[in-house]
């Protein structure tokens, strides 16, 4: 099979067009899922703060978080043209939200935007060695087993320190406020300006909530919720590329979108759960053709058949285990293996 080839003698790009149609967003539709997750969030963070009873503010924290990963998934696709984007007001709401959530939207259209083009693709090293990561600008770096054989201390340790289950649970501070809003701002503050605006309009909402309402309001209507959302969001994004089965691809094997169905899962979550992930899950229908919004997804899936085998995950404890176990391409092997594994190769 050749590197665009599918069954029946379809080529990638034949299967692309295939989903085309659903790229149509339906205004009326997409303002209706903006307004009513907004405002759903917007109550269930404002009675988290006021609630009497600490665990029912708890509960509510934790559904906040849910809606903030809902309402994130909105800004995404507006940042991928496939949610209003023809609407002047959408641009000031989303572009707040994003200020706010510490995902200044200029390095991150830039980053997500290079992850899309990219995905299960090898990079070269500064050697020439080829296959030694996939790209960890907009994603999490992925390492051979032979690289991991070689690599100094240094490496090693901040491999595994980018690819860490703590990494990942205190996203709010190690990937949104400092890989995502800090550390472009300090590398190219011209470019990255926004990440200076937001820090400013972050800290400024939770010194406002602080002084204002006190420490234990600002815990459980911001605090909390968006750092539950913060891990969640960011398990969801390691998973979806780091999985049992994926398949990242040889440079001379890799097309666009080989890469968009071998390299990116669908994560069978339940229709309350893809409610809340805004269909994040059909994630290889979303690479394969980012302009379809979200809602659309779960459409475009059941018409193309080439869409409809892909490798699956769930959030069952089973899943995410194995999921963060997998951390090193074996290229003799052709699948993600463990730390422990590759020790026992050596």
């Amino acid at each position: 099979m050749s590197d665009d080839q599918v069954k029946e003698g379809k080529s990638g790009k034949e299967v692309l067009e295939e989903t085309h149609p659903f790229a149509m967003e339906s205004p009326v539709r997409s303002w209706w899922a903006v307004i009513s997750t907004v405002s759903l969030l917007f109550a269930t963070l404002v009675l988290a703060g006021v609630a009497p009873w600490w665990p029912a503010r708890l509960a509510l924290s934790l559904l906040g978080a849910l809606l903030l990963v809902r309402t994130f998934i909105l800004y995404h696709d507006y940042l991928h043209r496939s949610l209003l984007r023809k609407s002047r007001l959408a641009r000031p709401l989303f572009h707040v939200f994003g200020m706010i959530t510490l995902t200044p939207p200029r390095y991150w259209r830039f980053s997500h935007n290079f992850h899309h083009g990219n995905v299960g693709k090898p990079v070269e090293s500064e050697d020439g060695d080829q296959l030694l990561f996939t790209s960890d600008l907009g994603s999490f770096p992925l390492m051979t087993v032979e690289k991991w054989k070689t690599a100094t201390w240094r490496e090693r340790f901040h491999y595994r320190l980018a690819r860490h289950p703590l990494t990942l649970l205190m996203a709010y501070l190690t990937i949104f406020l400092f890989s995502i809003t800090i550390l472009p701002l300090l590398k190219s503050p011209k470019r990255y300006w926004d990440g200076a605006l937001a820090l400013v309009m972050h800290g400024a909402l939770v010194a406002g909530l602080w002084l204002l309402f006190g420490f234990d309001v600002l815990f459980f209507s911001f605090l909390l919720p968006y750092a539950c959302s913060a891990a969640i969001g960011a398990y969801l994004f390691y998973a979806q590329h780091n999985y049992e089965g994926l398949h990242v691809l040889e440079p001379e094997e890799w097309s666009y979108y080989r890469g968009s169905i071998e390299s990116s899962s669908f994560m069978d979550l339940g229709r309350i759960m893809h409610w809340f992930t805004g269909n994040i899950g059909y994630h290889h229908v979303h690479h394969l053709n980012p302009l379809i919004p979200f809602y659309r997804l779960p459409e475009a899936m059941a018409a193309v058949p080439e869409l409809q085998l892909p490798k699956k995950t769930t959030l069952l404890p089973h899943d995410i285990f194995r999921c963060l176990r997998l951390n090193l391409w074996d290229t003799e092997r052709g699948e993600l293996v463990t730390f422990q594994a590759a020790r026992r190769a050596t």
